[in-house]
């Protein structure tokens, strides 16, 4: 099983240290880089679910392809 944390920088160390202790536990951190993709995808699925849900319009294609 995965589990993704948000913890605050200050307190990273401690909680990293703590998992590590576990031999059943493999910890490692995110870089910013796989942080902020795993965030945008988080948003991404967010607003499907709402469009989804019809608390969102969907844009169409046509309006999408135009501002690329």
């Amino acid at each position: 099983m995965k589990i993704l944390l948000d913890i605050k920088d200050d307190k990273a160390a401690f909680i990293m240290e703590l998992l590590r202790n576990f031999k059943f536990v493999k910890a490692e951190p995110l870089t910013p880089y796989s942080a902020e993709v795993l965030e945008g995808l988080q948003e991404a699925v967010e607003e499907v679910n709402q469009i989804k849900a019809g608390k969102k319009k969907a844009q169409p294609l046509s309006e999408f392809l135009n501002e690329l």
